[in-house]
């Protein structure tokens, strides 16, 4: 896959001001965009019928952000989205993840089964001890109310490293 850069597409891509004139996009304004965008694509009750579309949907929800983001999808028993949500906020290597949290919000949201993620601002996805650790107690806790963790899906910038398709889930 290549890579590509911001700079390159800065003559096509340009937003408007509060006046109307058009101006030059920052790649923030890029990224709340393609967030926006694939926001309106994968509405409550779309199916995440492939770990391709998972990643798309996160990488585009998690990359660009300079300090860790641990999001959560909410699925149906059909594996439909019923919310996204970033539920802990961290700082430029690390996120408190809190499973008591976790498990009040699918109960809250009748969920069925989830995907966890979060954000590598570091752009390296290769998941950390802590990382497997913290996946482990979540999948405990959500067991113990009947709801099935799917996978753990780290974003590296353009980068994405799934637990189950490496059997770590």
């Amino acid at each position: 896959m290549s890579q590509l850069s911001f700079s390159s597409f800065d003559a096509s891509l340009m937003v408007r001001d509060a006046q109307g004139r058009y101006l030059l996009a920052t790649a923030d304004q890029i990224l709340e965009a393609a967030r926006q965008a694939i926001e309106y694509k994968m509405q409550r009750g779309a199916s995440f019928s492939s770990p391709v579309a998972v990643k798309e949907y996160l990488s585009a929800k998690l990359a660009g952000f300079e300090h860790e983001v641990f999001a959560v999808l909410f699925l149906d028993t059909q594996h439909r989205l019923i919310e996204y949500s970033e539920l802990f906020r961290g700082t430029i290597d690390s996120a408190s993840v809190y499973p008591r949290e976790l498990v009040k919000e699918a109960l809250r949201l009748n969920a069925a089964a989830v995907i966890v993620s979060h954000n590598h601002p570091s752009g390296n996805p290769e998941p950390s001890g802590a990382d497997k650790v913290l996946t482990q107690r979540l999948r405990e806790a959500l067991a113990l109310v009947d709801v099935r963790t799917l996978d753990h899906i780290i974003v590296a910038g353009g980068s994405t490293i799934s637990f189950a398709e490496r059997g770590l889930i």
